[in-house]
């Protein structure tokens, strides 16, 4: 139970609805919170001060607290009986480039008071690293390729910490995140731009998930699921990443991009991009669907950027 410092105040055991800590609102997790506003109370981290009426807004009860600083996490301690983290890595170099300090401090932060009865983590496939184009299920084993990839592993391992401590965890294994109204959401701008595809022999496949799907995915995993349980979050699509840009320029009117080999895109393509097209594989999405019962309202990206 909250103390009587707790930033959103303590109440009766039963006049209090469960409070859901969302750490990370931003694009998703304002959709969550729009799926849970009015069912529970939603308590949002927000290291912006200036973002608070933003959020109170939105149905959310904000509080000050930066990932960055651990120290200023310990408020968080016992303020929620469901977490849904969705906040990224910080870029790290040196020494320790391959670790999550922002997850293990959160971590340690619950540690400290009553632990949360759920704690969902948005990870990244990109854990799997390179599958050659296999279909892959989560009881694949982790090769992560790209520093980013590492440290995801790195704050999976931290929210399993949590799992031997008696909460159940999910990890959600999330790939490409689309949606019309989100920032750079389609490949629109890349059209525009003629940034050249993979040619068909040298292309790799590349998964999807609608924004909206992506949080009600969330939302069930708070609640279903068993412990220390992974879920890939994706959709049925299973394309090529040339076949789904060639999609979205047809569905938008505007000319194909260019298909190129694979030496001629090292040469021409920033190494950003040049991380994706290195890595193909196919996400089976069984367990999604049975274990947290998500019926996907966007199935394929062709129906999802046709909505």
């Amino acid at each position: 139970m909250p103390s009587i410092n707790s930033p959103i105040g303590a109440r009766p055991a039963r006049f209090r609805r469960p409070r859901v800590l969302i750490v990370g609102c931003g694009d998703v997790g304002m959709r969550a919170a729009q799926i849970l506003r009015g069912r529970v109370q939603l308590v949002a981290v927000t290291s912006t001060p200036d973002r608070r009426p933003a959020l109170r807004a939105a149905g959310l009860v904000p509080v000050v607290a930066d990932l960055d600083v651990p120290a200023s996490l310990r408020r968080l301690a016992g303020v929620a009986t469901r977490v849904m983290h969705l906040a990224p890595p910080a870029s790290v170099e040196g020494a320790h480039w391959w670790r999550d300090a922002r997850t293990t401090a959160l971590v340690r932060a619950l540690r400290l008071r009553s632990l949360p009865d759920a704690f969902v983590y948005g990870s990244t496939s990109g854990v799997y690293g390179d599958c050659g184009g296999a279909l892959v299920n989560e009881t694949r084993g982790v090769r992560p390729h790209t520093p980013r990839a590492h440290r995801r592993v790195d704050a999976e391992r931290a929210v399993r910490w949590l799992g031997r401590a008696g909460v159940a965890t999910r990890i959600l294994r999330i790939p490409g995140i689309y949606a019309a109204d989100r920032k750079g959401g389609t490949p629109r701008e890349r059209l525009h731009k003629g940034t050249p595809v993979l040619r068909a022999e040298d292309d790799v496949y590349t998964n999807h998930i609608h924004a909206d799907d992506l949080a009600r995915a969330c939302v069930a995993a708070l609640w279903r699921g068993g412990t220390q349980r992974t879920f890939n979050v994706s959709d049925d699509s299973g394309i090529l990443m040339g076949d789904y840009v060639d999609l979205a320029a047809d569905l938008y009117g505007l000319p194909r991009p260019k298909r190129i080999a694979r030496e001629e895109a090292q040469a021409q393509l920033p190494l950003s991009l040049l991380s994706f097209m290195g890595e193909s594989r196919r996400l089976d999405n069984t367990r999604l669907k049975r274990e947290l019962r998500v019926r996907l309202r966007h199935p394929t990206v062709a129906t999802g950027l046709r909505a």
